[in-house]
């Protein structure tokens, strides 16, 4: 509506931060959702009870959605300014691929812990696997959602402030009356620390797995040919003398 073409500047620029932030909800989900596929499959091979009711992970899925729309708030990095984006679905892909078993990786040491450590169980059990699984989504969440170290892009206030709320609603659920609806159980203080110390590490193997990812994979993306076009060979007609 104004004869002013920094308009035009303003609207590439929201697009693309627009664009990545949806890159950025889109990967965190798939990867999420294909790691707790493994794990969902991996317990229900091994344990003579369901690892999760069903209505306790909607609830997982529930509260874990609600940092997940504070995404389109989120900061983007100024590299993500300064070229236009494109829709790649083999990158995405290979996102999941890498970061999905990873956090299985970790469910499975948690189950491990928590049937030949502490001999948990059913409702033990479950109780801090919820737990478990709603840290470590909301770890991925924030350490995923920028390609260089988490400290040096800090997210957005909604987005960092809604993660706390629920990462410390999911902790105190199985301590309080709800608690008891959705089949949990108070947990041990000394289980509870195991579960922090292992989404801590999980946070570090995290980075380190993103900064090979990002430093050495997608870079294979961009360094790519692009196909040139051939231009059409004209014949010389020889002139006889």
């Amino acid at each position: 509506m104004r004869q002013d073409l920094a308009v035009l500047s303003k609207g590439v620029d929201d697009g693309r931060r627009t664009f990545t932030n949806t890159m950025k909800y889109i990967s965190i989900a798939t990867s999420a959702n294909f790691g707790n596929m493994i794990s969902m499959a991996a317990a229900s091979l091994v344990l003579p009870f369901l690892p999760l009711l069903a209505k306790q992970i909607l609830l997982n899925n529930l509260l874990s959605d609600l940092p997940a729309m504070a995404i389109a708030t989120d900061k983007v990095d100024s590299a993500d300014l300064r070229r236009p984006q494109r829709w790649d679905i083999s990158r995405i892909k290979r996102f999941m691929l890498w970061f999905g078993p990873l956090s299985s990786l970790f469910d499975l040491a948690t189950f491990v812990v928590l049937l030949g450590v502490f001999s948990a169980g059913q409702d033990e059990f479950r109780s801090a696997w919820f737990v478990e699984s709603l840290m470590t989504q909301l770890a991925t969440m924030l350490v995923i959602r920028t390609p260089g170290p988490i400290w040096r892009s800090r997210p957005s206030p909604l987005l960092f402030g809604t993660a706390i709320a629920v990462g410390s609603a999911g902790v105190t659920i199985p301590y309080t009356p709800i608690g008891g609806l959705f089949g949990f159980v108070p947990i041990p203080l000394e289980i509870l620390a195991v579960l922090l110390g292992i989404t801590l590490f999980y946070v570090s193997a995290l980075e380190t797995v993103k900064i090979f990812y990002f430093t050495t994979l997608s870079t294979q993306d961009h360094s790519q040919p692009r196909a040139s076009r051939r231009r059409p060979r004209t014949r010389t007609r020889r002139h006889s003398k």
